[in-house]
């Protein structure tokens, strides 16, 4: 009996050996398999990055992907066998394909399981698109239960984890679809698909469900934690532009200033009041109040009869202008002329829902192009010096499911739709950066889509309801969206639809709510006030000595002391691929308590940002609304473990791991920053590049620290060809002594000697938006390393 058993061992040995070498072909970036009637490839990018393609057998497709830029490099792969799993290891992980069921485990480099595919999770679902077959397709996965995962971009839900949950992945107006997704495990998911998904997570597994694929197309990369899972994100799909420095300023915009009178007077304004700007911001129908010239991209509306002067007086002022242009034209521009002529135009209906307005084919290059020659000839010529790319989903009303057999470049509508926004905008940034060097891109979209960090732009939250629990729920949007490595966000600061304020922003429930909404606004990667009904600017919130009107002056003013911090953070991006609005699980990943935490948040590596997302000082009845400010409110907040934490305003050390609560009267958002920083702060200016100097180095003891503080012309692309410097600062907590370091590198027009005055923060030296004078030590700094005891 025991030689019987013997033998079937041996027959059912050498058929799984059969199977494995019938199976599978070793390639040179991975292999290539046949199982259970699917072609699978398994392709190594690098070796954190694989991709994985399965497909019916013996269908024929192409796929070039439009989000993916990196070419697979060469890596260093192990082939083995372990039982029925045929495994190729990099350095930096394993990936076991299962030769009898086609499914796939992810392992890291020192075999812990980080994720599989579904037993069978695979699903093609035979369909025809524009007559063409192809299919529905769906990839399913298993986590372990005690994972939690982030990103698939921005959803207004006030959810931080994504764990049980199925969102549609659809552009809309307030929902930006990206199908990524991170894990605190050190792993990311992007599924390479551009039509309508959805994305599932439930007991049953985590899926995304695709209404049209000609494959399962995905890419697994790992990494130590989330800033590295981003940089193989970011290294996959590209890398982030510099900003132009102005453009971390403070933005004044409203739907819309209806003369050219009006766009000037309001910068005008600001520099009389003292407060600072550096962005004003010209909405629609600057063409004309006709929607047959939807977008016509020049000046036809009479109240701008002297665009030229309109954009130099800005100019002369010291500040920038951006315009909104859109994704449609009105059958009266001659941009609708030409594009109709060689079946360019997309045919649903978008907004304006009056006029005959039709969106262009975004995806066919000859298409971008002509949409660039018209903005350039009529506005970038003019010298606008940024673009509000509005629309860029693109709006789609009374949806209809034959609205997305609409035929495109790249096939129909349904195949190609989410990725609208990143073509879009890619067409503006590619055709800018051959006209000239000397200008950065700068681009305010509405929608975006997995790789659009690479075309310097900044997604809005779009068009929001001003109430206080909305508030709340664009903390998590914007994390979510920058967990998805595409680091630029904002919202309209106040909420965009204000109308449920009878007396607009004399209404003290909706001062109170802008002024929280500034707040937050502060810390978001462009500081941006927008809105309609409600007019926005400062002015309207009374003068000094009111309580709305200090409180917003109080903040814009504090976010331009910021802007070394800022724009050192924003190189770090850059160079590095860091994020500015960090989710707490990005720094704390150890302490359980931050994983769904969705108020609180990074703000670069050292400061932690906690809104006030609660109406406390103001009342609604029937009789109107009161305000009382004769008791200050408190909000409850964690600090996470791991660090000691000093108050922003106060200087006070607080051992993290706790809740407590912050007084928190209206002009005060609790702000934390770890033990173990260094700040820069810059001088009070009215815009930012007015002064370089004198720079206000924090340091705030209890660990060493170290800071790279950052420099180039500040807006051009010379830093591409080394034009810049660093200057590390280094922290000794020990000896208590700063080190400010040789200055590396250099650029034209930088300042020979830059003057420092270094702080060592404690509740004692007048911390807050300006300390004490007597606390500082003043350095003048010739570029030389020089150590400051303190």
């Amino acid at each position: 009996m025991k030689k019987i058993v013997g033998i079937f061992i041996f027959v059912l040995t050498l058929t799984v050996s059969c199977v494995r070498n019938e199976n599978y072909t070793k390639t040179g970036s991975g292999l290539t398999a046949t199982i259970d009637s699917l072609d699978i490839k398994i392709q190594f990018f690098s070796p954190a990055i694989v991709r994985i393609v399965k497909s019916p057998t013996g269908f024929e497709y192409v796929k070039k992907s439009l989000s993916v830029i990196k070419k697979p490099e060469p890596c260093k792969l192990k082939v083995t066998h372990k039982g029925n799993d045929v495994i190729v290891s990099s350095e930096k992980m394993k990936i076991a394909l299962n030769l009898f069921s086609g499914a796939i485990h992810f392992l890291s480099s020192d075999r812990r399981l980080l994720l599989s595919e579904m037993e069978y999770g695979t699903i093609f679902e035979p369909k025809k698109d524009l007559g063409k077959k192809t299919f529905g397709v769906k990839q399913t996965f298993i986590l372990d239960p005690s994972d939690q995962i982030y990103g698939i971009g921005q959803f207004q839900n006030g959810r931080m984890s994504r764990r049980n949950q199925r969102l549609f992945l659809a552009q809309t107006i307030l929902e930006t679809a990206i199908p990524f997704f991170q894990s605190i495990r050190g792993y990311g998911v992007f599924w390479d698909n551009y039509s309508r998904t959805e994305f599932a997570d439930t007991v049953t597994g985590t899926s995304f469900d695709s209404e049209i694929g000609d494959c399962s197309d995905y890419y697994f990369m790992v990494g130590s934690n989330a800033d590295s899972v981003i940089a193989q994100m970011r290294d996959l799909t590209g890398q982030v532009p510099m900003f132009p420095y102005w453009t971390f300023g403070y933005w004044q915009s409203r739907e819309r200033y209806k003369t050219q009178f009006e766009t000037v007077d309001v910068v005008k304004k600001y520099r009389e009041l003292g407060v600072p700007l550096d962005g004003i911001i010209q909405d629609w129908q600057y063409w004309s109040t006709d929607n047959a010239y939807w977008n016509s991209m020049n000046f036809g509306n009479p109240e701008f009869p002297d665009p030229q002067k309109m954009i130099d007086q800005v100019h002369e002022q010291d500040a920038h202008i951006i315009i909104s242009v859109w994704a449609s034209f009105g059958p009266k521009t001659p941009q609708y002329a030409i594009l109709e002529k060689r079946g360019m135009l997309l045919d649903f209906k978008t907004w304006p829902l009056t006029g005959g307005v039709k969106v262009y084919d975004a995806f066919n290059p000859e298409a971008r192009d002509i949409y660039w020659k018209f903005l350039n000839k009529g506005l970038f010529s003019l010298g606008i010096d940024g673009w509000w790319l509005d629309s860029t989903e693109p709006d789609h009303f009374d949806i209809k499911d034959s609205d997305y057999n609409d035929k495109t470049y790249l096939g129909s509508f349904r195949r190609v739709c989410n990725a609208f926004p990143l073509m879009t905008v890619e067409g503006v940034y590619t055709h800018q950066r051959e006209v000239t060097s000397a200008k950065r891109v700068f681009i305010l979209t509405r929608s975006a889509f997995a790789g659009q960090q690479r075309y310097a732009s900044n997604c809005w939250s779009g068009d929001v309801v001003s109430t206080f629990p909305n508030l709340r729920k664009q903390i998590s949007a914007a994390l979510n969206f920058s967990l998805c490595a595409i680091p630029y966000w904002n919202s309209d600061i106040g909420g965009f639809f204000s109308q449920g304020y009878k007396e607009g922003h004399d209404d003290p429930a909706f001062r109170e709510l802008y002024v929280r909404w500034l707040e937050f606004g502060t810390f978001s990667t462009m500081m941006r006030s927008h809105g309609t009904a409600t007019p926005r600017e400062i002015y309207y919130f009374g003068k000094k000595g009111d309580w709305a009107y200090d409180a917003i002056d109080k903040f814009i003013n504090l976010r331009y002391r910021l802007l070394p911090y800022i724009y050192s953070t924003s190189w770090e991006i850059t160079a590095h691929a860091s994020s500015m609005m960090r989710a707490l699980m990005m720094d704390f990943s150890r302490d359980r308590k931050v994983l769904d935490i969705d108020d609180q948040f990074m703000f670069g590596k050292s400061i932690l940002v906690c809104p006030v997302t609660e109406q406390m000082y103001t009342k609604t009845d029937d009789k109107g609304t009161n305000e009382d400010f004769r008791t200050v409110k408190s909000k409850k907040l964690y600090l996470p473990a791991g660090t000691t934490w000093y108050d922003f305003w106060t200087g006070e050390q607080i051992v993290g791991g706790q809740e407590i609560e912050k007084p928190v009267p209206v002009d005060i958002m609790p702000l934390y920053v770890r033990a173990g920083s260094i700040i820069p702060m810059g001088p009070k200016v009215e815009y930012a590049n007015e002064k370089y100097d004198p720079v206000e180095i924090r340091v705030y003891p209890g660990k060493d620290a170290t800071f790279v503080y950052y420099d180039d012309e500040r807006d051009n692309y010379n830093y591409e060809k080394g034009d810049y410097i660093t200057i590390t600062f280094d922290w000794d907590d020990r000896s208590q002594t700063l080190t400010i370091g040789k200055q590396q590198g250099e650029y034209r027009g930088m300042p020979g000697i830059r003057n420092f005055e270094i702080v060592k923060v404690n509740s004692s030296n007048g911390i807050g938006i300006f300390p004490i004078n007597e606390s500082k030590k003043k350095v003048e700094y010739d570029g030389s390393a020089v150590q400051v005891k303190l």
